[in-house]
Parts: C-alpha cells; structure tokens; sequence
C-alpha cells in the first residue's frame, strides 16, 4: 500500500555529499554512517546529540562493526581496520582493481561474519563491477558483469542474499549457504524501469541503492532519485512505499534500542541547485519510527 508523508525528522548535525553504509551499533547505542566524496567516517548518539566526524585519506564505501569496537572500513585502496579511538587503520587487503576506475562501493557483513563488498566501475560502461567476499585474510571475487553493485542483505533465516545492481534497476536474490559462504540461483527479485530520455525527473521512479531486511524478512530499498523508500516481500511484491523529503536516498537502515527507528542516508553532490533550494535536507541523514523492527547489524570477523 502507499501512504501518505510520513513526519521524517534529520538528524542534528551538517549534510553529507553522498551518505552512505548506516548501521546502529547496539553497544554504543549510536549510528555510524560515510560520506564518499566528503571522504569522512560519521558517528551519531542520539541520546547525548554527540557527533563526531573523522577525516579519511580517501573515498570511504561501507563499513562493518568489528567485536573489538573497531570497523571494517572498505575504502578505494582496499579494506582497513579502523580504530575509532586512535583514528588508525590497518591495511586488511589491497584493492583488486584499478583504482583510477573502480572503487569499493556497499558492503556488509553476513550473519557469519564474513565482510561482502561490491565495487562501482565509475565509467558505467562496459559493467566491469563486482561482488566480493573478505574471510579468513582472503578476498574472494564472487560475481561480476554489474555496473554499481548494491542493496546487500540478508534473509532471517540466513539462507537468502539480497544483491542490487542499481544501473541495471534490478535487485536480484540469490541462495545463500551459511556454512561456507557460498551463493547459487540467482535470481531476479524485482526490476525497476529506467527513466525515459525525455521522462520528468518528478515521474521517475527511481533505481535501487542500498537496503535492509527487517524482522519480517522484508526488503526495504532506498530508490535513489525516486524520492521515497519501497518495502517489497521476499518474493518481491510491493508492500509499502515511503515518501521522502529529498530526492536521492542511498540506504536504509534500522537502529535505537528497539531498532524501530528506520535510518536513512541521502545524498546532495552534483545535485541541481533548485532541486538543493527545495529540498534542503538533502544529503541529511533522515529518520522515522516505523511498526516493524530491522534485524540487529552483523559484526565482521577478521
């Protein structure tokens, strides 16, 4: 069902370029998130209002909680442990790609602690992404021929992925296997339509960025430049639509205590200037109380 404007609220502190990889962290009880272009780490308390931003050498994609209070930061020269309290990092593993074209885009861990990461091919043609795996000090390359690779996530039950790529306008499922990490049957979960040449942006409905599954084993997906946030099922039938202030979301999450707060992330870099002067939350991260809770972020192990 679609319903009307839901009373998001933004957070309290200054606008990212581009936000992006959410998660709440349930011992700090705060919210981590990245800019990509403004090259910074993000962290949030909601309770205090404490904000605390960290400078990065350069263009952070996604990150991980690890059990020792550092992060897993997947950044355009490779994976790093992050030390939050020291601001120091530890190269984990180098980039495998040229780094002049590709960078480390969404990323998460997997119930069982191994660190999945995507890469964006910044030309956007021919689709030279792909989908890789970090366990054990290796880093695997899974699956490619995708242009922005996005939307991870996992079932409850931990026996289906969730993997976007979102200039193709498709989120596809795929069998996950719990024990060794392994994924088969892929399939399409849900495809969007491209925008027209000549479509008005206001009747795009967007492409699918990044995502969370919540207890219900729902799929929610943040359709950037379609200005709202889709809940599709398992087999992926629409289940509810929620309409945003700002045109470009990039994820969603789901944190607070109860993790019934939903968390959004959007973006302004490169944005026009009189859609920025109508829309001046863009590039804020937005919140929302919703019914059903998400599931609790999975911690790497590295």
């Amino acid at each position: 069902m679609t319903s009307g404007p839901p009373p998001w609220s933004p957070l309290p502190v200054p606008p990212c370029g581009l936000g992006e990889s959410p998660f709440w962290h349930p011992s700090e009880r705060a919210l981590y998130w990245c800019d990509i272009p403004g090259r910074r780490l993000h962290r949030f308390e909601p309770a205090s209002a404490r904000h605390h931003a960290w400078a990065l050498d350069t263009e952070p994609g996604s990150l991980a909680p690890l059990p020792d209070g550092r992060l897993l930061l997947a950044m355009r020269d490779g994976l790093w442990r992050f030390d939050p309290r020291r601001g120091e990092r530890h190269r984990l593993a180098a980039a495998p790609y040229d780094t002049a074209h590709e960078r480390f885009n969404d990323g998460k861990a997997d119930p069982q602690g191994r660190f999945w990461v995507g890469t964006i091919y910044e030309p956007r043609d021919p689709a030279r992404a792909a989908l890789y795996r970090y366990a054990h000090g290796r880093l695997d390359r899974v699956a490619g021929d995708v242009t922005v690779s996005n939307g991870l996530a996992w079932s409850p039950d931990g026996h289906t992925m969730y993997w976007t790529d979102t200039k193709a306008h498709t989120v596809y499922r795929l069998a996950f296997d719990p024990a060794d990490g392994s994924v088969s049957q892929r399939e399409v979960l849900a495809r969007f339509a491209p925008r027209a040449a000549d479509e008005p942006l206001a009747h795009y409905g967007g492409r699918p960025d990044g995502a969370a599954v919540d207890a219900e084993g729902a799929y929610w997906v943040a359709m950037f430049e379609g200005q709202r946030v889709l809940r599709l099922s398992s087999d992926g039938q629409l289940l509810e639509e929620l309409r945003l202030p700002v045109r470009c979301p990039t994820m969603v999450c789901f944190g607070d205590d109860d993790l019934r707060t939903l968390y959004v992330t959007t973006a302004r870099d490169k944005r026009p200037a009189d859609e920025l002067a109508a829309q001046p939350w863009a590039g804020q991260v937005l919140r929302l109380r919703v019914n059903v809770p998400g599931l609790p972020v999975n911690f790497a192990q590295v």
